[in-house]
């Protein structure tokens, strides 16, 4: 097989894993708080072939000939860039204002153990608790408990007027006659290291089990409650371009199409060298 099939597979390979990204981001452009990825690629092993005399004049480049064997996908970074924020008029609907902030969710997995999750999403939605069918629990739009600062689920009783959120994530509980019946913090928490997220899927992201959270995540509580930006009435669009997307699209494309032309090339080379033969 000749050098530039395998150099061409392998840098299709790599290119089919960055138009994955690429369709995910333009599949999440509606979707709230999402967070962008973007790619950069990096090259495979290098081989040098020293065939020219050394010691040559006005030579810009290293002696010989180097071959590579195609380029790899060296990273996929989440991209934290603040997305457009719409009025919605909903008073459960909150925005976060400030990169690297996420709300604090709690996710049961199959084993029944929980965990607590990532979310730039803010649609809230009010529950009926299983426990007690006079109260409601905050949940996002997949019915994941919202946590509070002391990561536990809201509660709220269903005899309210109505909901204000303060900038700072405070929720106050109106009551029927206009006094405040309950105060509590919404869970909010700065990622320090936001590379080191996953992406679980339902909009949710976490940590990998050998990143110990308290390195790298810090609740927002006490004093570090001033420095949380957020905005009742509103909802946070995804930061994913569609005209970028799509021209990144175009490109990887048309990459990807002039490495199979090279395959196809090279296949059409070993054939006339048989038929020598």
């Amino acid at each position: 097989m000749l050098r530039s099939m395998i150099t061409a597979a392998n840098t299709m390979n790599q290119l089919q894993q960055q138009l994955d990204v690429i369709s995910h981001n333009i599949a999440n452009v509606n979707t709230n708080g999402y967070k962008r990825r973007q790619t950069t690629f990096g090259e495979l092993l290098v081989q040098q072939f020293d065939n020219l005399p050394s010691g040559e004049q006005n030579r810009l480049t290293p002696d010989g000939v180097r071959y590579g064997v195609g380029a790899k996908l060296a990273a996929t970074s989440l991209v934290l860039k603040q997305g457009a924020l719409i009025d919605t008029g909903r008073q459960l609907d909150v925005a976060l204002t400030k990169e690297g902030q996420f709300f604090r969710v709690l996710v049961q997995e199959e084993n029944g153990t929980p965990f607590i999750r990532y979310t730039r999403d803010g649609a809230f939605y009010l529950s009926p608790a299983a426990e007690n069918p006079n109260l409601l629990m905050l949940v996002t739009s997949e019915g994941y408990p919202v946590l509070n600062s002391n990561n536990e689920p809201i509660f709220i009783n269903d005899n309210f007027k109505e909901i204000e959120i303060s900038p700072t994530g405070t929720i106050t509980v109106i009551a029927e006659n206009g006094d405040i019946a309950q105060t509590v913090d919404l869970g909010v928490t700065t990622i320090e290291r936001p590379q080191l997220l996953e992406s679980l899927g339902e909009n949710l992201y976490g940590l990998p089990n050998f990143v110990n959270e308290d390195d790298v995540a810090v609740n927002m509580v006490g004093n570090l409650r001033e420095q949380i930006g957020m905005q009742q009435f509103a909802l946070e669009q995804s930061n994913v371009d569609l005209t970028t997307e799509m021209t990144d699209m175009l490109i990887t494309q048309r990459s990807y199409q002039m490495n199979a032309k090279s395959i196809s090339v090279s296949d059409q080379m070993l054939g006339l060298i048989n038929g020598i033969r």
